[in-house]
């Protein structure tokens, strides 16, 4: 069930698990080294959310505002949800393949919590 996707934007797709209709973000995809490297940093907002892939940990550091952070399994399940400040290390996830960031606050609302599937649309 590899997923191949390339660097660019698409669609996140949360289906909330039954709890009201899919939600939809934009979604900017970095998938080479050189754009998983340099993911948020240096940004002082973002756009949606940004899917590093393949990733089972980040840090903020150099990072500018903190960043809610949700970690996904490789059927892009969410493993885990955290929120973490600028200079902080995150501990890897084991079951992790990718991870979406965006800005703190906004996963809660979007319905991205610990079991909820979530799809990418390229």
């Amino acid at each position: 069930m590899g997923r191949r996707w390339r660097d660019g934007r698409g669609e996140l797709v949360v289906h909330g698990g039954g709890e009201g209709p899919p939600v939809t973000v934009p979604l900017e995809i970095a998938t080479s080294y050189r754009a998983r490297t340099k993911g948020l940093l240096g940004r002082d907002s973002v756009e949606g959310a940004i899917l590093l892939s393949p990733a089972s940990s980040v840090h903020t550091f150099r990072m500018r505002m903190p960043i809610d952070v949700a970690y996904l399994d490789r059927r892009l399940r969410v493993v885990d949800v955290c929120t973490m400040r600028p200079g902080r290390l995150g501990m890897p996830r084991l079951r992790a393949r990718h991870v979406v960031e965006a800005e703190a606050g906004v996963l809660a609302g979007w319905g991205v919590r610990r079991g909820v599937s979530v799809e990418v649309i390229a």
